[in-house]
């Protein structure tokens, strides 16, 4: 049965959201067994009020959510906690939202370099489509608050014995200076394999 979803920047009406939001991200690192740094309401509602954060509907429902995170005083933004809700699934919801969040991310920081770290193939092939290019931790944010949200995620030791050089993520950059292939995005690609890996958060 096809949905409708109502993909925008969060307001402060989708305050109240806060709560389902953070449970959701957790059950589905949980599930992976992977993730990224827990969220509290808090913090999901302070991306929220910054206009930093993108959530989906479907009529009152939630759907989906992800939000915007500066690094290295605003040189590098991070597209973080990217989930779809397990019932709506294989529909492209995942790409719709991090399409949103990758254009919104480019109108608040244009010079800004976008990265992320992740497990999931399906958020990689999305990255790809958007115009991230696969690269080493090196060349992502050496800002310590960034790493330290690895902490709670349970290859972290893998991460520790290499000094960073390396983990279980695959490290993902998208310049700038570099044309990038948003446009694709728009194409409804091998949903079925988006929805079903996005179980878990991207960092």
């Amino acid at each position: 049965m096809n949905k409708e979803f109502n993909v925008q920047v969060a307001k402060q009406d989708h305050l109240p959201y806060a709560t389902e939001i953070c449970a959701l991200i957790e059950d589905a690192a949980k599930q992976r067994g992977t993730g990224i740094a827990k969220r509290e309401p808090e913090y999901i509602r302070g991306k929220i009020k910054d206009g930093k954060a993108v959530i989906a509907l479907c009529g009152d429902d939630l759907a989906g959510f992800c939000y915007i995170e500066t690094w290295s005083h605003g040189k590098y933004v991070a597209n973080s906690g990217l989930i779809v809700s397990p019932k709506y699934r294989k529909s492209g919801l995942a790409r719709r939202i991090k399409k949103e969040a990758f254009e919104l991310s480019r109108k608040k920081y244009p010079d800004a370099k976008l990265f992320g770290i992740t497990t999931s193939l399906a958020v990689m092939k999305i990255n790809s489509d958007l115009g991230y290019k696969p690269v080493t931790f090196s060349e992502l944010t050496t800002d310590e608050e960034f790493w330290k949200g690895c902490q709670s995620c349970p290859n972290y030791d893998i991460l520790s014995r290499t000094q960073r050089k390396m983990c279980l993520c695959t490290g993902m950059l998208a310049d700038p200076n570099e044309k990038t292939s948003a446009q694709e995005a728009e194409s409804p690609k091998d949903t079925a394999l988006e929805e079903d890996e996005v179980r878990s958060v991207s960092k």
